[in-house]
């Protein structure tokens, strides 16, 4: 065979990994849509009756978007982080606590996936999350600790081959409605809060006795009440890792991009919304502009903003998984961290432009133009995991590390 000969079949082979990976985009951007529609068409009724929402993820189910990021041999389509924000960008556009339910359990896919890969029960775990397409929940605030994931009040009891475990879980979003629950406590009764093991319990492995209802402000959908966590399965469900590794590595950046991507989309559809009512507002009054056509302007740019930032935290976080690179380290944590402070005061403020943009419109509940549960659900973004925690725990790396030196550093 000559050179030119093969150079055109490796020429026809690269042409044809581009175009299978463009059907798999296009096929996963169909999908996508069609549960978006759904999540859309519902998404009022969830919000005013605080309920799950049973028909969009039902369609997720559906459509296999559960496990589209677990690699081929467990049954998966290895999907990428960038693939899953676009999803959760997509529901966020459609309805907020679909949305936030997605990257909840999008959260905890990826972190079997890396986590669990050298455990036999992890790696059923995700061949059965595929084949059933289970959603996966977690437990991880815990009695008086609340916000601060990295303590835990219960422990593990250990007895040869099983363990026990009773924890006050006071915030456990979807918690009845999962099929399956990963969830922290501390290795021992010995030890301190901050000594954490992280957990994965089949449905059958668990009961949950209500302690608290969910009666809140916004994102009412992901039905995060409170429960008495009771459990008792076999020690090889336990993580090897500690979890203050998974937290640092898989937890907290994949947490904060999917909830980024879930705030971004939320504030797209203010725009969307704001930019109808603007070109409404100018077909009746013969072209001229709206007074509150500044704040969609306003709004607009700081949406490509915000998409920027995303991108950008992603493509550092892929760089460093590539390459092995130093998670632990202080500029990515601190970075990490931020990206969820930034991205949910940036995701308030782009909501707050796209209201006063559509102005009475806009503040009415019913109306086409109504940004009010868009409002409400966003204003649970710099809440639920504290900003002002975030901004304290990371005050003394703020302190210590300099300043760039240049604008491309």
């Amino acid at each position: 065979m000559n050179i030119q000969s093969t150079t055109s079949q490796n020429r026809r082979a690269q042409r044809d990994v581009k175009l299978a990976a463009g059907d798999a985009a296009a096929d996963l951007l169909t999908r996508t849509t069609e549960v978006a529609t759904i999540a859309a068409a519902s998404a009022d009724v969830i919000d005013r009756e605080a309920r799950f929402p049973h028909e969009a993820i039902a369609a997720a189910r559906s459509q296999r978007l559960l496990g589209i990021m677990v690699p081929h041999r467990l049954g998966g389509e290895g999907a990428g982080m960038s693939d899953v924000l676009d999803v959760c960008y997509a529901l966020g556009r459609a309805c907020a606590s679909t949305a936030m339910i997605y990257a909840m359990h999008q959260t905890k896919v990826a972190l079997v996936i890396r986590h669990g890969h050298d455990s036999a029960w992890h790696e059923r775990l995700l061949r059965r999350l595929c084949a059933e397409q289970l959603l996966l929940a977690s437990s991880t605030t815990d009695g008086q600790g609340g916000g601060d994931l990295r303590k835990s009040d219960c422990a593990i009891e250990q007895n040869d081959a099983r363990f026990t475990l009773v924890k006050s879980a006071t915030v456990l979003s979807y918690g009845k409605q999962a099929d399956a629950l990963l969830t922290t406590a501390r290795r021992n009764p010995d030890a301190p809060a901050t000594d954490q093991v992280l957990v994965a319990l089949s449905k059958g492995d668990y009961r949950l006795d209500h302690l608290v209802d969910w009666d809140t402000l916004g994102m009412r959908g992901t039905c995060s009440t409170g429960f008495t966590l009771t459990a008792a399965g076999a020690v090889e469900q336990l993580f090897s890792e500690p979890y203050h590794k998974i937290h640092s590595h898989t937890v907290m950046p994949v947490a904060n991009l999917t909830w980024a991507a879930v705030w971004a989309g939320i504030a797209a559809s203010t725009v969307d919304r704001a930019r109808a009512s603007i070109r409404k507002a100018m077909r009746k009054s013969g072209g001229q502009l709206p007074i509150g056509a500044a704040h969609l302007t306003r709004a607009t740019a700081s949406l490509a903003v915000l998409r920027a930032t995303i991108a950008a935290t992603l493509q550092e976080y892929e760089i460093l998984l590539a390459s092995d690179g130093e998670l632990d380290g202080l500029e990515f944590q601190t970075r990490t961290g931020l990206l969820k402070v930034n991205a949910s005061e940036l995701a308030t403020s782009i909501v707050m432009g796209a209201f006063q943009a559509c102005g009475l419109a806009g503040y009415r509940n019913d109306g086409e133009f109504s940004v009010a549960r868009q409002l409400r659900d966003i204003m649970s973004s710099s809440i639920m995991i504290n900003n002002d925690r975030i901004l304290a725990n990371i005050a003394t790396t703020a302190a210590v590390v300099d300043v760039a030196a240049s604008i491309t550093d």
